[in-house]
């Protein structure tokens, strides 16, 4: 099959090559997909560039290379086969899902890590969702445990992950604050945010305070970062752009020192959520998109072979929302032989 393959870190142009990998076979609990559609994350650029470099010494990585040779994550596509041990997808049934290969003709999944594919969704919009949708839930619902009639403060609202977070804030019930830069101020806003802060007009640290504060970003220091929390309120630590290479530590140092200083904060929270994927988090991101709540915004589109100007373009061009690969259309894949 063609894939996405990388051989060590540096520029995509240097370690990311378009040709041949195995098609994997699927194992019991698996499902085998035929890939219509992949999305970039800020993920993949921290893999390609293996930074921050204390990133290297993670299970998943090596000095030298990520362990896994094929590139990307999130997916959406058709079931061409089944495991034995899956019960409730079939071979024709459209999936979307979070799983390392993604950027490749057919990915095997595990069956809790697939989730339904929306059905007023196109393939491109539903494979701009797994990732980011996943850590905006996770951070909003599960970690911050948002409620109605809250003030909610996002950093980053016109990233990936911002734009989900926008809309499932206010799903929630928030008052949504987003903050982005000038380009943006009318995407933002379009997606539901009751305020928009300007970064090159205003700083957000000023803006006032917020019962939730979810920073996407890391580039603010984490006292500035609570100084806009409001007593007994949650700040909330995910992630980190990818506008710098070559860092020891990267946005894992905002995170270590956020984990420190939640030890003996007394006026608020500080969380830093690892979030994972699961199948009941696919059903609620389902349930959200297919009632029209959430709506993927996608930036631009490429086709799988040109993944290396995708990447390019994600880390120097401020990509806003999801850059998205197309993978084929329906009917040119060829069914591969399972075993």
């Amino acid at each position: 099959m063609k894939a996405v393959i990388q051989n060590g870190y540096g520029a995509p142009g240097a370690v990311l090559s378009y040709g041949e990998a195995p098609t994997p076979t699927p194992g019991p609990d698996d499902v085998l997909v035929a890939v219509r559609a992949a999305s970039l994350n800020a993920r993949e650029w921290h893999l390609m560039r293996g930074d921050p470099y204390v990133a290297r010494l993670t299970p998943g990585m090596s000095l030298r290379a990520p362990r896994g040779r094929v590139v990307g994550t999130d997916f959406a596509g058709t079931v061409v086969a089944v495991g034995t041990g899956v019960t409730d997808l079939k071979e024709g049934d459209d999936v979307y899902g979070e799983v390392d290969g993604a950027f490749a003709e057919y990915v095997r999944a595990p069956r809790r890590l697939v989730g339904v594919m929306p059905a007023n969704l196109t393939h491109e919009q539903a494979a701009a969702v797994p990732l980011a949708g996943n850590t905006a839930l996770e951070c909003l619902r599960d970690e911050a445990k948002v409620v109605a009639g809250q003030r909610l403060l996002v950093n980053g609202a016109s990233g990936g992950v911002g734009t989900f977070a926008v809309q499932i804030g206010r799903a929630l019930g928030a008052d949504v604050t987003g903050v982005c830069s000038t380009r943006n101020v009318d995407l933002v806003r379009s997606l539901g945010a009751g305020h928009v802060v300007d970064y090159a007009r205003e700083d957000f640290v000023h803006s006032g305070r917020y019962d939730v504060v979810l920073d996407l970003v890391g580039n603010r220091s984490l006292k500035d970062l609570r100084r806009c929390v409001t007593d007994g309120g949650t700040l909330v630590l995910s992630g980190g752009g990818t506008s710098t290479g070559g860092s020891l530590v990267g946005p894992m140092g905002l995170f270590i020192r956020g984990s420190l200083a939640a030890r003996f904060s007394r006026r608020h929270r500080i969380l830093t959520p690892q979030p994972k994927p699961a199948r009941e988090k696919f059903d609620a991101l389902t349930a959200l998109l297919e009632a029209g709540t959430v709506v993927p915004a996608i930036d631009r589109t490429y086709p799988l072979s040109a993944a290396s100007d995708a990447i390019r373009y994600l880390e120097e061009e401020h990509a806003r929302a999801k850059v998205v690969l197309t993978i084929g259309q329906s009917g040119t894949f060829r069914t591969p032989r399972v075993l």
